[in-house]
C-alpha cells in the first residue's frame, strides 16, 4: 500500500484527534486549544478542504485561527493568559513535584522559550 493512499486517512484521523485534544483543552487549562486546532485545520486542509474551512469559520475560534493562519498573529490576551498558564504550571512544578530538580527545570526552560516565541509575534495584524 503506497503513502498517497494512506494519506488522507492519516490526515483525516489526526485531524480529528486534535479536534478532540483541543475540545479537552476548553475544559483542561493544562491542553493548549488553538494549537491543536491549528494542526487540525493543517491535517483537514491536507484531506478535507471542508473540514479546515468550518474551524477557520467557526464563531469562536475561527478569528484566532485566521489571524494565526493569514498574519501570524497571536492576541495580546492570548500572550497573557499563556504566559500566566506557564507560569502557574512552572510554579507547580517546582512546589508539588517530586520528580527529579532536572525535570521541572528543563519543562520551565521549555516554558520560557515557547513565552519568548509567543511574545516576539506581532499581536495585531500590519
Amino acid at each position: 500500500m503506497s503513502f498517497e493512499r494512506l494519506a488522507k486517512p492519516l490526515y483525516l484521523l489526526l485531524g480529528w484527534i486534535c479536534v478532540l485534544l483541543g475540545l479537552a483543552g476548553i475544559a483542561m487549562p493544562i491542553l493548549p486549544t488553538t494549537p491543536f486546532l491549528l494542526v487540525a485545520v493543517w491535517a483537514f486542509s491536507r484531506a478535507s478542504p471542508a473540514l479546515a474551512e468550518k474551524i477557520r469559520n467557526h464563531p469562536q475560534a475561527g478569528p484566532y485561527i485566521r489571524d494565526w493562519q493569514d498574519h501570524g498573529v497571536i492576541p495580546l490576551r492570548a500572550k497573557w493568559l499563556a504566559t500566566a498558564m506557564m507560569s502557574a504550571m512552572a510554579i507547580v512544578l517546582f512546589v508539588w513535584a517530586t520528580l527529579p530538580i532536572w525535570f521541572p527545570v528543563g519543562m520551565a526552560a521549555a516554558m520560557v522559550l515557547v513565552g519568548i516565541y509567543i511574545w516576539t509575534r506581532p499581536s495585531e495584524p500590519a
